[in-house]
C-alpha cells in the first residue's frame, strides 16, 4: 500500500455498506488503484464505480473514500491520477444534485445524506483541483477543468481561471472541456450568468478562433440562456460544423476505421472477441451493442448531443442539422450522427424519409465500422420507415458478395462480417428477397445461424427453401435450455410469421419436446404458433387437448386458444376461456374470447365483471372482447371505457384504436381524442413507446379517422 493511503484501516469500513453489501472491499479497491498493473487498476475502479459508486449512487463508504481518493489525485507517483480525479469529479457532480431540503436523490432514485459530507470536501480541495487544471499531463487537466465550474464559488476567480485556461490550451478536447466549464459555472452562480455568456456570444461571433471553439461557445450560451434560442441558432451551427470538417485524404477512403479517431473510445476494432460457450450468441451481442452504444469518435460529439438536447422538440431544425452532421467528410463525425439520428426517430414522429436516405449514404464498402452501425439502425426501423433505404441495402449486399464471394456472411473479417450480416437482416425486415441468399448460407453453414432465423420469417414468399431448413433445426434444438434464449424461441417465431401450413408438423414435435423437458413457456409459444394455422392444423388436436387442462396458467391459455382455433367448438373452448378470467391470464383470455366472437356470448357476463374493476390495460381488453362479441349493441357501453382507460393510461392506446377501428361509425365520439393523439410531436403507444407501437398506432387513428370520414 502507498504512504498516501495511510489511515485506510483505521477506518470502519464494515460499518458501512454500498449497492451490494458491506463496504469491506474498499480498501483493497482503493490499494489497487495506485497498482501498477493496468489490468488490476482496471478492475479496481471497474468495482468501485458499480459497488461504492453504483449507478451514480453516493453511499457513506463512497464519502468515506474522499480523502484517499484526493491522496491518490496528489500523489505524482500515482499511475493513473487522470482516473482517479475522473472519479472524484463523479462523485462530487452526483452529490450536487440534491433538492432544496438537502436531501440527495440518486439516480437510481433513492434519497440519502451522505452528499453532505461530499460537497464541502470538494469546495475545501479546491485548489486542488485548480493546480490539476494546470497539470502537464493532458489527461489530468482534461478531468480536472469541469471542476472549476462546479465547486469554485467565487464567480469572478472561476471565469478568470477558466479564461487563462482556454488561452493555454492548444488541445480540441481541453479547449472544448473549459468552454462547457465555463457554462456550468454560470448556470451554476448567477453572478457568473452574465459575464459568462457575454464572453460566449463575443467568441462565437470572433472568426478567429476555430470552428470548434466558435461552435462550443455558441451551443453552450444557448444552454445558459434557452429561453433565447432563435432561427439563427442551427444555421449558424452547421455553417461552424461545415468549416471544421477537412477534406479525406486517399487514406481515409479505404481505412475501416473511423477517420481522426484520435478521441475515440472504441476498442481495438480489428480483432474479433472469442465466443464464450457459456452464453448465448443473442445475449453476447446485446452486451456488444451496449459496448458500441458507449463510443465517442469526435471530439464535438457530446457538444452536438448537448445542442440536440437543448433543441428537444424541433424536429425540422434538429433534422437540418443532422443532415449536415451525416454529410460531414469527416467519418467520425457522421459515425456520431447515427446514434443522434436514431434517437431523434426514435422520440420525436415525423417526416423521417430524408434522414433513412442519409443513414442508406453511410451505406459505403470501404467502410464497414460506419455500414454496420447505419445498417444496424435501419434494421430496427419498422419497414415502413426503411422502405426509402431498400436499394441502398439490396445494392451494398451485392456489392459484398461481389467482392467477398457468395460466403462473405462468414468472413472472418469482424466489421466486414458485421455490416454485411446487419444489411442482410435488414433488407430481409424489408421482407425483399435479394436477402435471401445471405440467410441461406447462415443455415447451412450454421455461422451465426441465430441472425438467420430472427429474420427468415419475414420472407414468406421464400418458405419452400426457408421452412425445411427451420424445421430441421427445430427439431435439433435443445428444449432444456432457458427459453428466452433457446434456439428453439426463435424457431417456433419464424415458422409461426412464415405461416405456411407445412411447418405444422415440426411445431407438433416442439410442443412435444418442451412438455418432456417441463418448459411450458416452449410448449405455450408452439401452441400458439399452431393456433395460427386454424383448422389446417387440426391434426395437432391429440397433442393439443390434454394440455388444456395443464397447472402452468400459460400452457393452458395457448391450448384453449388452439382448440379454438383447431377444432372450432366454443362449447369447449369458451368454458375454459372463461375460467382464466378469474387469472393473472384474464387480459390474454379476454382477447382470445374476442377473436371468437360471438360463440363466446356465454363469456359476456364474466367480462362485464371485469369491464369496471381492475387494471387498466385489463378493462380495455375487456371492453373490446364485448364489443367483439356483441357487437354494435355494446357501443354504447364499451366506448366510454375506453376513451377512458386511454385518457387514464396511454400505454392503452394501441388496443383502444383497434377496437374503435372495428366499431366502425359507433366510434365517432371518439374522433376529438384521436386527434389530439395525432397532434403530439413526441412518440406515443405501447408500454415502451417505441416507433414500432407508435407508427402502428397513428396508422390505427388515422384508419378510424377515414373510415368515420
Amino acid at each position: 500500500m502507498i504512504n498516501n493511503l495511510e489511515g485506510v484501516d483505521r477506518v470502519d469500513w464494515s460499518s458501512m455498506g454500498h449497492a451490494y453489501g458491506p463496504a469491506d472491499e474498499v480498501p483493497l479497491w482503493l490499494e489497487q488503484m495506485a497498482s501498477p498493473d493496468p489490468d488490476v487498476r482496471e478492475r479496481a475502479f471497474s468495482s468501485f464505480y458499480s459497488s461504492a459508486h453504483h449507478q451514480g449512487d453516493v453511499y457513506s463508504c463512497t464519502a468515506a473514500s474522499l480523502p484517499f481518493l484526493f491522496a491518490l489525485a496528489d500523489d505524482p507517483q500515482a499511475p493513473d491520477r487522470a482516473a482517479v480525479i475522473r472519479l472524484l469529479l463523479s462523485i462530487g457532480s452526483a452529490a450536487l444534485d440534491c433538492d432544496p431540503d438537502g436531501v440527495y436523490y440518486s439516480p437510481s432514485g433513492h434519497a440519502s445524506t451522505p452528499h453532505a459530507d461530499v460537497v464541502p470536501q470538494m469546495r475545501e480541495r479546491v485548489e486542488d483541483f485548480i493546480r490539476h487544471a494546470a497539470d502537464p499531463d493532458p489527461q489530468v487537466r482534461q478531468a480536472a477543468v469541469p471542476a472549476l465550474g462546479l465547486f469554485l464559488d467565487d464567480a469572478g476567480r472561476a471565469f478568470a481561471l477558466l479564461r487563462e485556461r482556454l488561452a493555454a490550451e492548444t488541445g480540441t478536447v481541453e479547449r472544448l472541456l473549459v468552454i462547457e466549464a465555463a457554462a456550468t459555472l454560470a448556470q451554476r452562480l448567477p453572478a457568473a450568468l452574465g459575464p459568462v455568456t457575454t464572453w460566449l456570444a463575443a467568441l462565437a461571433a470572433d472568426p478567429a478562433p476555430d470552428a470548434d471553439i466558435r461552435l462550443a461557445a455558441l451551443v453552450h450560451r444557448a444552454a445558459c440562456t434557452p429561453e433565447a434560442i432563435d432561427a439563427g441558432l442551427v444555421p449558424t451551427a452547421t455553417h461552424l460544423l461545415q468549416q471544421l470538417t477537412p477534406e479525406p485524404t486517399p487514406q481515409d477512403e479505404i481505412d475501416t476505421r473511423p477517420a481522426d479517431c484520435g478521441q475515440c473510445t472504441c476498442a481495438d476494432l480489428a480483432a474479433a472477441p472469442a465466443p464464450n460457450p457459456g452464453v448465448p450468441p443473442q445475449l453476447a451481442a446485446i452486451f456488444a451493442d451496449l459496448d458500441r452504444h458507449g463510443r465517442v469518435h469526435a471530439p464535438t460529439t457530446e457538444l452536438l448531443t448537448t445542442l440536440h438536447r437543448l433543441l428537444d422538440r424541433r424536429v425540422p431544425e434538429r433534422t437540418a442539422l443532422l443532415t449536415t452532421q451525416l454529410r460531414s467528410l469527416d467519418r467520425a463525425t457522421r459515425y456520431d450522427a447515427i446514434g443522434m439520428a436514431k434517437a431523434l426517430v426514435g422520440s420525436w414522429r415525423g417526416d423521417h424519409s430524408g434522414l433513412v436516405r442519409l443513414l442508406a449514404d453511410c451505406l459505403l464498402p470501404q467502410d464497414p465500422y460506419t455500414a454496420a452501425e447505419a445498417a444496424e439502425t435501419l434494421s430496427r426501423l419498422p419497414a415502413a420507415l426503411t422502405e426509402p433505404a431498400r436499394e441502398a441495402l439490396a445494392a451494398f449486399v451485392q456489392a459484398h458478395r461481389t467482392a467477398h464471394g457468395p460466403t462473405v456472411w462468414t468472413t472472418p473479417h469482424p466489421m466486414l462480417r458485421r455490416a454485411h450480416q446487419e444489411a442482410v437482416t435488414a433488407l430481409a425486415r424489408l421482407g425483399d428477397e435479394r436477402a435471401l441468399p445471405g440467410l441461406l448460407t447462415a443455415l447451412d453453414i450454421d455461422a451465426d445461424a441465430w441472425r438467420a432465423v430472427q429474420v427468415a420469417g419475414y420472407l414468406p414468399q421464400a418458405a419452400g427453401e426457408l421452412l425445411p431448413r427451420l424445421s430441421r433445426r427445430l427439431a435439433d434444438a435443445d428444449f432444456s435450455q432457458d427459453w428466452s434464449w433457446s434456439d428453439a424461441r426463435a424457431l417456433v417465431a419464424a415458422l409461426r410469421r412464415l405461416g405456411d401450413p407445412a411447418a405444422v408438423p415440426a411445431l407438433i414435435a416442439a410442443v412435444t419436446a418442451s412438455v418432456r423437458q417441463g418448459q411450458w413457456r416452449g410448449a405455450a409459444a408452439a401452441l400458439h404458433a399452431l393456433a395460427r394455422f386454424g383448422t389446417g392444423a387440426a391434426c395437432a388436436l391429440e397433442t393439443v387437448r390434454p394440455l388444456a387442462d395443464a397447472e402452468d396458467l400459460d400452457l393452458r391459455l395457448a391450448a384453449a386458444e388452439a382448440l379454438w382455433a383447431l377444432e372450432r367448438d366454443p362449447a369447449d373452448a369458451v368454458p375454459r376461456l372463461t375460467d382464466l378470467l378469474d387469472t393473472h391470464k384474464q387480459q390474454d383470455a379476454a382477447a382470445v374470447l374476442g377473436r371468437i366472437g360471438a360463440p363466446a356470448t356465454a363469456a359476456l357476463p364474466h367480462l362485464r365483471q371485469i369491464l369496471h374493476a381492475g387494471h387498466e390495460r385489463t378493462r380495455v381488453h375487456a371492453a373490446a372482447a364485448i364489443y367483439d362479441i356483441g357487437g354494435p349493441a355494446e357501443a354504447e357501453v364499451v366506448l366510454p371505457v375506453l376513451l377512458e382507460v386511454w385518457e387514464r393510461n396511454d400505454s392503452t392506446a394501441n388496443h383502444v384504436l383497434k377496437c374503435l377501428q372495428r366499431m366502425g361509425p359507433a366510434a365517432a365520439p371518439a374522433l376529438p381524442r384521436i386527434r389530439v393523439e395525432l397532434a403530439l410531436a413526441r412518440r406515443s403507444g405501447g408500454f415502451f413507446k417505441s416507433v414500432e407501437d407508435d407508427e402502428a398506432l397513428q396508422r390505427a387513428a388515422l384508419a378510424v379517422i377515414n373510415q368515420l370520414a
